[in-house]
């Protein structure tokens, strides 16, 4: 018995298939939607800086950030952003909302101010061996004014909690801040920091093992500060802050870089205590897609904002994906952002 062909129904089928695989997007949402604000510090209110590293052993996502005393009373000058600790805060459900862990547990010797000294914008890698680095700014001391010198210090760590093993890493001066590490094809590691003696320029030095550096002069002739650095998309990123939103950098080879004319959280979002610009960011990778996570002071608006209260001193952080539109990196931070991040490797 021969079969009967049916055309418009055949047609109906191929037009229902194409339908499905439209509705399909290329990369499907993940996860929850973050809050807005992703976190505030329960106690100083002055989360910024922030940088995220996977917990092995808890199997969570840990954000590590400059803690600001926002709320301290009576401290002159910008005394309230010396005597920092860094905070940590955990994630239980790959990034869209985090609950205070404490702060780190981090040991320096007399020389680098004892217990009196002040921790700003860490970054934290996680080596082969399973040991955990950090790269931390130390001021010795706490300072009514800028004018005082800074290192970075290198520590290890087990348990992402307490950290020991302090060095100072030589680099190009006594006055540098905002670590940015990555790992590069061939194993070794890179370090871009900002140089204030070198009117704010972003410097890089070079490691084959996170213990031994070299440093190798400047990277970016841009005024900013908090570099960071990533592999996304089959190129070389940095971000750098502004101060009137965060510049963007494309590179092949991690060494050349040709800023974007456009900047990143430049204008004010809308959704709560995100109405002005974005700064000091990190960048999470996750499969096809990337997070910027980054900081505000709310209160900073309106006809009070550059008043110093606590309602201008205090920070917190926001997140919002990035979007790679030929290859010119944009943002929209009043979209909900659905994440969940993984772990890598």
């Amino acid at each position: 018995m021969l079969s009967t062909f049916r055309p418009y129904a055949a047609l109906s089928a191929v037009l229902v298939a194409l339908a499905g695989c439209a509705a399909v997007p290329a990369v499907p949402p993940a996860g929850a939607v973050a809050a807005k604000p992703l976190f505030r510090d329960p106690v100083y209110d002055g989360a910024a800086d922030p940088t995220l590293v996977w917990n092995q052993a808890r199997g969570r996502w840990w954000m590590f950030y400059t803690n600001r005393r926002a709320t301290a009373a009576g401290l002159p000058g910008v005394t309230w952003v010396h005597g920092t600790r860094i905070g940590i805060a955990e994630s239980p459900d790959g990034g869209a909302h985090w609950t205070y862990v404490g702060t780190a547990d981090i040991e320096l010797p007399p020389d680098l101010g004892g217990a009196g000294t002040t921790h700003w914008a860490p970054d934290v890698v996680r080596a082969g061996d399973g040991t955990y680095h950090m790269f931390v700014t130390v001021v010795p001391g706490v300072f009514e004014d800028w004018g005082h010198p800074r290192v970075i210090v290198h520590l290890t760590s087990t348990d992402l909690r307490t950290w020991r093993h302090p060095a100072v890493v030589p680099l190009a001066n006594d006055k540098v801040i905002d670590p940015s590490l990555a790992r590069l094809p061939d194993g070794s590691w890179r370090m871009w920091y900002n140089n204030e003696r070198d009117h704010k320029n972003t410097y890089y030095a070079d490691s084959p093992d996170l213990e031994h550096w070299t440093d190798r002069g400047r990277a970016v002739a841009q005024r900013g500060e908090g570099p960071k650095v990533f592999r996304w998309h089959g190129a070389w990123w940095m971000i750098v802050d502004l101060w009137h939103g965060l510049g963007v950098f494309r590179s092949d080879d991690a060494l050349t870089w040709r800023k974007q004319d456009a900047t990143l959280l430049e204008q004010p979002g809308q959704g709560p205590d995100d109405g002005v610009m974005g700064g000091h960011a990190d960048v999470v990778v996750s499969g096809e897609r990337a997070y910027l996570f980054y900081f505000v002071h709310p209160g900073r608006r309106g006809p009070d904002a550059k008043a110093d209260g606590v309602e201008q001193r205090r920070s917190l952080i926001q997140v919002t994906e990035l979007l790679d539109d030929g290859g010119i990196i944009r943002t929209d931070r009043d979209a909900p952002v659905r994440i969940r991040l993984d772990p890598p490797g």
